[in-house]
């Protein structure tokens, strides 16, 4: 079964097993506009909690994207690399970035669930 979790920063992340996928959620893809470039990191490169792993850039800006979990990526999306605009289009399924085989499983619980992240988003 799998469950997702938010950050601070408008990251998701979906565990499953030992694994993670993350990428960025619908409100970020929002605020960023139209995504026409994503820069992914390599499998196998190593990535604390809150370390940059990749960069989104849009028609308005370019944004970092932190791991929300310490791990090893596993597999990118390179997907994105031909057709940026699926981060808007489905930024929480198809859009997703990149798996991460998970260091140490109790950072997930640390982050927000569905329901504080959407009170979060509220504040803002």
């Amino acid at each position: 079964m799998s469950e997702t979790r938010y950050t601070d920063q408008h990251e998701w992340v979906r565990i499953d097993g030992d694994e993670a996928t993350v990428g960025i959620t619908k409100y970020a893809a929002e605020q960023l506009g139209d995504v026409v470039y994503v820069e992914l990191p390599d499998a196998g490169r190593k990535i604390g909690q809150g370390g940059e792993a990749a960069v989104v850039e849009s028609v308005k800006a370019a944004s970092e994207v932190y791991a929300p979990v310490t791990g090893e990526v596993t597999a990118a999306n390179a997907a994105l690399g031909q057709d940026p605009a699926k981060v808007n289009a489905d930024p929480e399924g198809e859009g997703w970035f990149f798996k991460l085989k998970i260091a140490d499983t109790t950072e997930f619980k640390t982050l927000m669930s569905e329901a504080q992240y959407t009170e979060y988003v509220k504040g803002l």
